[in-house]
Protein backbone atom coordinates (compact mmCIF):
# COMPACT_ATOMS: atom_id res chain seq x y z
CA UNK A 1 0.00 0.00 0.00
CA UNK A 2 2.78 2.53 0.90
CA UNK A 3 4.75 2.00 -2.47
CA UNK A 4 1.68 2.31 -4.30
CA UNK A 5 1.20 5.56 -2.36
CA UNK A 6 4.51 7.04 -3.03
CA UNK A 7 4.60 5.39 -6.61
CA UNK A 8 1.52 7.75 -7.57
CA UNK A 9 2.79 10.70 -5.68
CA UNK A 10 6.39 10.66 -7.64
CA UNK A 11 5.58 9.91 -10.90
CA UNK A 12 3.51 12.88 -11.94
CA UNK A 13 6.25 15.16 -10.51
CA UNK A 14 9.31 12.89 -12.30
CA UNK A 15 6.92 13.16 -15.54
CA UNK A 16 6.50 16.68 -15.09
CA UNK A 17 10.57 17.59 -14.63
CA UNK A 18 11.23 14.92 -17.33
CA UNK A 19 9.17 17.44 -19.87
CA UNK A 20 9.88 20.34 -18.69
CA UNK A 21 13.63 18.87 -19.36
CA UNK A 22 12.56 18.07 -22.91
CA UNK A 23 11.01 21.33 -23.64
CA UNK A 24 13.84 23.04 -22.36
CA UNK A 25 16.64 21.50 -24.17
CA UNK A 26 14.59 21.35 -28.04
CA UNK A 27 13.75 25.21 -27.65
CA UNK A 28 17.40 26.00 -27.01
CA UNK A 29 18.58 23.47 -29.38
CA UNK A 30 16.80 25.26 -31.87
CA UNK A 31 17.53 28.50 -30.70
CA UNK A 32 21.64 27.59 -30.46
CA UNK A 33 21.13 25.83 -34.30
CA UNK A 34 20.04 29.02 -35.59
CA UNK A 35 22.38 30.93 -34.34
CA UNK A 36 25.73 28.66 -35.60
CA UNK A 37 26.20 27.12 -32.01
CA UNK A 38 27.29 23.80 -31.91
CA UNK A 39 23.86 21.81 -30.52
CA UNK A 40 25.51 18.93 -28.68
CA UNK A 41 27.20 21.64 -26.21
CA UNK A 42 24.06 23.14 -25.71
CA UNK A 43 22.53 19.80 -25.07
CA UNK A 44 25.11 19.00 -22.19
CA UNK A 45 25.22 22.26 -20.75
CA UNK A 46 21.45 22.18 -20.10
CA UNK A 47 21.51 18.23 -18.78
CA UNK A 48 24.48 19.39 -16.61
CA UNK A 49 22.26 22.18 -15.18
CA UNK A 50 19.18 20.06 -14.81
CA UNK A 51 21.69 17.26 -13.06
CA UNK A 52 22.82 20.04 -10.84
CA UNK A 53 18.88 21.54 -9.90
CA UNK A 54 18.33 17.65 -8.81
CA UNK A 55 21.48 17.37 -7.11
CA UNK A 56 22.41 20.31 -5.37
CA UNK A 57 18.56 22.28 -4.58
CA UNK A 58 16.47 19.10 -4.93
CA UNK A 59 14.32 19.55 -7.39
CA UNK A 60 12.85 16.26 -7.73
CA UNK A 61 12.73 15.90 -3.82
CA UNK A 62 10.86 19.00 -3.45
CA UNK A 63 9.00 18.02 -6.61
CA UNK A 64 8.16 14.39 -4.77
CA UNK A 65 7.57 15.83 -1.86
CA UNK A 66 4.41 18.47 -3.08
CA UNK A 67 3.45 14.87 -5.12
CA UNK A 68 3.13 12.91 -1.88
CA UNK A 69 1.91 15.75 0.38
CA UNK A 70 -0.88 16.08 -2.56
CA UNK A 71 -1.66 12.76 -2.88
CA UNK A 72 -2.18 12.20 1.22
CA UNK A 73 -4.38 15.49 1.53
CA UNK A 74 -6.64 14.29 -1.05
CA UNK A 75 -6.86 10.46 0.36
CA UNK A 76 -7.96 12.26 3.81
CA UNK A 77 -11.08 13.96 2.20
CA UNK A 78 -12.23 11.38 0.68
CA UNK A 79 -11.71 9.36 4.06
CA UNK A 80 -13.65 11.92 5.42
CA UNK A 81 -16.42 11.90 2.85
CA UNK A 82 -16.89 8.50 3.32
CA UNK A 83 -17.11 8.94 7.22
CA UNK A 84 -19.47 11.74 7.07
CA UNK A 85 -21.87 9.56 4.78
CA UNK A 86 -21.22 6.77 6.67
CA UNK A 87 -22.52 8.79 10.10
CA UNK A 88 -25.62 10.25 8.01
CA UNK A 89 -26.24 7.12 7.45
CA UNK A 90 -26.21 5.49 10.61
CA UNK A 91 -27.54 8.68 12.41
CA UNK A 92 -30.94 7.47 10.66
CA UNK A 93 -31.14 4.36 13.36
CA UNK A 94 -31.88 6.94 16.36
CA UNK A 95 -34.42 5.88 18.68
CA UNK A 96 -37.58 8.19 17.68
CA UNK A 97 -38.31 9.88 21.23
CA UNK A 98 -41.09 8.52 23.34
CA UNK A 99 -42.59 9.26 26.20
CA UNK A 100 -39.60 6.99 27.85
CA UNK A 101 -37.35 9.26 27.16
CA UNK A 102 -36.13 12.09 29.59
CA UNK A 103 -36.87 15.31 27.67
CA UNK A 104 -35.66 18.84 28.98
CA UNK A 105 -38.06 21.53 27.12
CA UNK A 106 -41.39 21.19 24.95
CA UNK A 107 -42.29 16.97 24.78
CA UNK A 108 -43.94 18.30 21.47
CA UNK A 109 -40.93 20.13 19.90
CA UNK A 110 -40.44 19.69 16.30
CA UNK A 111 -36.78 18.81 16.72
CA UNK A 112 -35.22 16.81 19.46
CA UNK A 113 -31.09 17.12 20.10
CA UNK A 114 -30.67 13.46 20.95
CA UNK A 115 -27.67 13.67 23.17
CA UNK A 116 -25.68 10.13 24.17
CA UNK A 117 -23.61 11.56 27.06
CA UNK A 118 -20.96 10.21 29.64
CA UNK A 119 -20.76 11.34 33.00
CA UNK A 120 -17.52 11.08 33.53
CA UNK A 121 -16.80 13.01 29.87
CA UNK A 122 -15.21 16.34 30.28
CA UNK A 123 -16.85 17.48 27.52
CA UNK A 124 -20.06 16.45 28.03
CA UNK A 125 -20.06 18.72 31.14
CA UNK A 126 -18.54 21.48 28.77
CA UNK A 127 -21.25 20.70 26.88
CA UNK A 128 -23.86 20.18 29.55
CA UNK A 129 -24.80 24.01 29.67
CA UNK A 130 -24.86 25.11 26.20
CA UNK A 131 -27.43 22.26 25.12
CA UNK A 132 -29.87 23.38 28.13
CA UNK A 133 -29.28 27.37 26.88
CA UNK A 134 -30.05 26.08 23.25
CA UNK A 135 -33.10 25.12 24.33
CA UNK A 136 -33.96 27.89 26.63
CA UNK A 137 -33.45 30.14 23.74
CA UNK A 138 -35.79 28.05 21.20
CA UNK A 139 -39.01 29.36 22.08
CA UNK A 140 -40.45 25.49 21.99
CA UNK A 141 -38.95 24.68 18.86
CA UNK A 142 -36.75 22.04 20.09
CA UNK A 143 -36.08 19.67 23.21
CA UNK A 144 -33.40 17.79 24.48
CA UNK A 145 -33.13 13.95 25.12
CA UNK A 146 -30.85 12.53 26.99
CA UNK A 147 -29.53 9.02 26.64
CA UNK A 148 -26.66 7.11 28.17
CA UNK A 149 -23.22 6.32 26.69
CA UNK A 150 -20.67 5.58 29.44
CA UNK A 151 -17.51 4.57 27.84
CA UNK A 152 -15.56 1.72 29.17
CA UNK A 153 -12.15 3.80 30.42
CA UNK A 154 -14.59 6.14 32.21
CA UNK A 155 -16.27 2.71 34.01
CA UNK A 156 -16.98 1.76 36.46
CA UNK A 157 -18.12 5.95 37.69
CA UNK A 158 -19.60 6.94 34.62
CA UNK A 159 -21.54 3.11 34.49
CA UNK A 160 -22.87 3.79 38.16
CA UNK A 161 -23.44 7.77 37.37
CA UNK A 162 -25.71 6.20 34.51
CA UNK A 163 -27.27 4.06 36.54
CA UNK A 164 -27.85 6.22 39.87
CA UNK A 165 -29.23 8.99 37.16
CA UNK A 166 -32.14 6.66 36.44
CA UNK A 167 -32.94 5.24 40.06
CA UNK A 168 -33.48 9.00 40.69
CA UNK A 169 -35.62 9.42 38.11
CA UNK A 170 -37.44 6.26 38.63
CA UNK A 171 -38.74 7.64 42.16
CA UNK A 172 -38.71 11.15 41.27
CA UNK A 173 -39.76 11.71 37.44
CA UNK A 174 -38.36 13.67 34.83
CA UNK A 175 -37.70 16.28 36.62
CA UNK A 176 -35.56 14.54 39.47
CA UNK A 177 -33.37 13.06 36.84
CA UNK A 178 -32.17 16.78 35.41
CA UNK A 179 -32.06 17.81 38.71
CA UNK A 180 -29.82 14.58 39.98
CA UNK A 181 -28.01 14.73 36.42
CA UNK A 182 -27.31 18.55 36.30
CA UNK A 183 -25.71 18.36 40.22
CA UNK A 184 -23.45 15.13 38.70
CA UNK A 185 -21.97 17.34 35.88
CA UNK A 186 -21.74 20.58 38.34
CA UNK A 187 -19.47 18.86 40.50
CA UNK A 188 -17.87 15.99 38.86
CA UNK A 189 -14.02 16.39 37.85
CA UNK A 190 -14.69 14.22 35.06
CA UNK A 191 -12.17 11.18 33.58
CA UNK A 192 -13.60 8.19 35.17
CA UNK A 193 -13.42 9.13 39.29
CA UNK A 194 -14.64 13.03 39.23
CA UNK A 195 -17.54 12.26 40.66
CA UNK A 196 -17.11 8.90 44.00
CA UNK A 197 -19.49 6.49 43.48
CA UNK A 198 -19.72 6.48 47.20
CA UNK A 199 -21.38 10.21 46.74
CA UNK A 200 -24.33 8.46 44.49
CA UNK A 201 -26.70 8.08 47.27
CA UNK A 202 -26.15 11.34 49.38
CA UNK A 203 -26.75 12.80 46.13
CA UNK A 204 -29.84 11.61 46.21
CA UNK A 205 -30.92 12.42 49.89
CA UNK A 206 -30.10 15.62 48.73
CA UNK A 207 -32.70 16.95 45.61
CA UNK A 208 -35.13 15.36 48.84
CA UNK A 209 -35.22 11.45 47.85
CA UNK A 210 -35.77 8.56 49.68
CA UNK A 211 -32.27 6.83 50.42
CA UNK A 212 -34.00 3.18 51.10
CA UNK A 213 -35.61 2.66 47.77
CA UNK A 214 -33.07 4.59 45.57
CA UNK A 215 -30.24 2.47 47.20
CA UNK A 216 -31.94 -0.66 46.50
CA UNK A 217 -32.36 0.27 43.25
CA UNK A 218 -28.43 0.88 42.43
CA UNK A 219 -27.33 -1.46 44.52
CA UNK A 220 -29.59 -4.35 42.33
CA UNK A 221 -27.93 -3.41 39.14
CA UNK A 222 -32.02 -2.30 37.80
CA UNK A 223 -31.07 -0.08 35.85
CA UNK A 224 -28.05 -2.37 33.67
CA UNK A 225 -30.59 -3.07 31.18
CA UNK A 226 -32.05 0.92 30.74
CA UNK A 227 -28.35 2.27 30.13
CA UNK A 228 -27.25 -0.71 27.88
CA UNK A 229 -30.45 0.02 25.46
CA UNK A 230 -28.91 3.38 25.16
CA UNK A 231 -25.61 2.35 24.59
CA UNK A 232 -26.11 -0.47 22.53
CA UNK A 233 -28.50 2.43 19.78
CA UNK A 234 -26.08 5.40 20.64
CA UNK A 235 -23.44 2.59 18.77
CA UNK A 236 -26.21 1.62 16.05
CA UNK A 237 -26.68 5.54 15.47
CA UNK A 238 -22.85 5.78 14.64
CA UNK A 239 -22.06 6.97 18.05
CA UNK A 240 -18.31 6.26 18.54
CA UNK A 241 -17.26 9.22 21.47
CA UNK A 242 -19.18 11.80 23.52
CA UNK A 243 -21.11 13.93 23.68
CA UNK A 244 -22.64 11.99 21.00
CA UNK A 245 -25.24 14.37 18.98
CA UNK A 246 -28.01 14.08 17.04
CA UNK A 247 -30.66 16.10 15.65
CA UNK A 248 -34.07 14.88 15.18
CA UNK A 249 -36.40 15.77 13.24
CA UNK A 250 -39.84 14.32 15.29
CA UNK A 251 -42.37 14.48 12.47
CA UNK A 252 -40.09 13.16 9.32
CA UNK A 253 -37.56 11.15 11.38
CA UNK A 254 -34.85 12.86 9.10
CA UNK A 255 -31.53 12.58 11.42
CA UNK A 256 -28.49 14.68 11.52
CA UNK A 257 -25.62 14.02 13.08
CA UNK A 258 -23.57 16.71 15.12
CA UNK A 259 -21.22 14.86 17.18
CA UNK A 260 -18.83 17.10 19.89
CA UNK A 261 -19.12 19.78 22.48
CA UNK A 262 -20.35 22.06 19.61
CA UNK A 263 -20.67 25.65 20.26
CA UNK A 264 -24.05 27.36 20.60
CA UNK A 265 -24.16 29.33 16.99
CA UNK A 266 -23.71 26.00 15.06
CA UNK A 267 -25.99 23.84 16.99
CA UNK A 268 -28.48 27.05 16.41
CA UNK A 269 -27.32 26.95 12.39
CA UNK A 270 -27.45 23.10 12.21
CA UNK A 271 -31.06 23.29 13.84
CA UNK A 272 -32.14 26.54 11.64
CA UNK A 273 -30.78 23.94 8.29
CA UNK A 274 -33.34 21.05 9.59
CA UNK A 275 -36.17 23.30 10.25
CA UNK A 276 -35.48 24.94 6.74
CA UNK A 277 -35.25 21.61 4.95
CA UNK A 278 -38.52 20.72 6.33
CA UNK A 279 -40.71 23.54 6.50
CA UNK A 280 -40.07 23.91 2.17
CA UNK A 281 -41.71 20.49 2.13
Amino acid sequence: MLRDTISKAWIAPLFGIAMAMLATTTMTVARADSAGVDPKQIQKEVRAEMQRLIEEEGLLDQAIERGITSYIEKQRALARTKQQRSSASKAKNVRAVSENDHIYGNPGAAISLVEYSDFECPFCKRFHPTAKQLIDQSGGKINWVYRHFPLAFHNPGAQKQAEAAECAAKQGGNDAFWRYSDLIYQRTKSNGSGFPIDNLVPLAKEIGLDVAPFKQCLDSGEMVARVKADYENGVASGVTGTPGNILLHNGSGDALAKAGALPLARLQAAVEMLSRKHSAK
